[in-house]
């Protein structure tokens, strides 16, 4: 099954067996989302077929659609393979599932609205009547259960940036960098659930596989092949060695990307033929 590309895999009988059993008749429109999103990434369309499988079947079973501009979850490439990765909108919405909670949010807040806040305390001192105005100074999280127990926990940006830098080797060339405000807010909401909230067998599913290469769905088998220190950066003069060495066919983009943490330029760079 290794050697299959992703659409012979979707295309077997034992996995649209499994995707009408988890989407029904939305198992299709999910099937043709993934494979667009796919094809229109260079890197992931070269990553492993059967990551980006596990990956999409982790995403059907949470019943989360994989799109970017929708935010509820993405399929990243990372060093060849498929990682799985959940935003904030799909951690409200597998919150929401419970029937446990009576309120939940997550949210920017701008430098005029900002006064203060208290850890202690849980005490955001905020005004979010304001319209927003300035840079994003941090990020809020926010929930109340129908018991009655509520929960804010607060983040400043840096402290954001910390927590990405610190967790996620694709810090730099991934949604991180594309999206920072989601993902800052999806690694706030997620800690504040994993720590205060009712986690359901769907979230406790969705924190073990965020951020993983998934080997097997069903099981919830999964590879943090990206936590840990950040790879290096890399200068001008490396960037043109490794041009003139893809150049010559000595290597490859995606083995450049393997080794450096790189820009979205900088890949173009690398994949530019001029």
């Amino acid at each position: 099954m290794s050697n299959l590309t992703l659409k012979s895999i979707f295309e077997k009988d034992a996995v649209k067996s499994k995707m009408n059993e988890l989407l029904g008749s939305r198992a299709t429109g999910f099937v043709t989302s993934v494979l667009q999103v796919t094809s229109n990434n260079a890197l992931l369309s070269k990553a492993e077929p059967m990551s980006v499988y596990n990956a999409a079947m982790t995403a059907a079973a949470l019943d989360l659609p994989i799109n970017q501009n929708l935010g509820f979850a993405w399929i990243v490439p990372y060093k060849g393979h498929a990682q799985f990765q959940i935003g904030w909108k799909g951690y409200v919405q597998l919150a929401q599932r419970t029937g446990q909670y009576n309120k939940i949010n997550v949210v920017r807040v701008y430098e005029n609205q900002f006064k203060r806040f208290s850890a202690l305390h849980e005490e955001l001192d905020a005004d979010f009547n304001l319209a927003p105005e300035g840079p994003v100074v941090g990020y809020a999280a926010y929930f109340k259960l129908i018991n009655g127990f509520e929960k804010t926990t607060y983040w400043t940006k840096d402290q954001a940036a910390e927590h990405g830098k610190r967790f996620s080797q694709t810090f730099n060339n991934g949604p991180w960098k594309s999206d920072f405000d989601a993902m800052a807010m999806k690694a706030l909401l997620k800690n504040t659930l994993s720590k205060w909230g009712i986690l359901s067998i769907e979230i406790q599913k969705a924190n073990i596989a965020d951020q993983a290469v998934v080997t097997d769905f069903e099981t919830n088998d999964v590879d943090y092949v990206d936590a840990g220190e950040a790879l290096p950066t890399i200068s001008n003069t490396e960037l043109l060695k490794a041009k003139a060495e893809i150049k010559a066919g000595n290597t490859t983009a995606e083995n450049v990307s393997n080794l450096f943490d790189l820009t979205d330029e900088q890949l173009n760079e690398l994949t530019n033929e001029d």
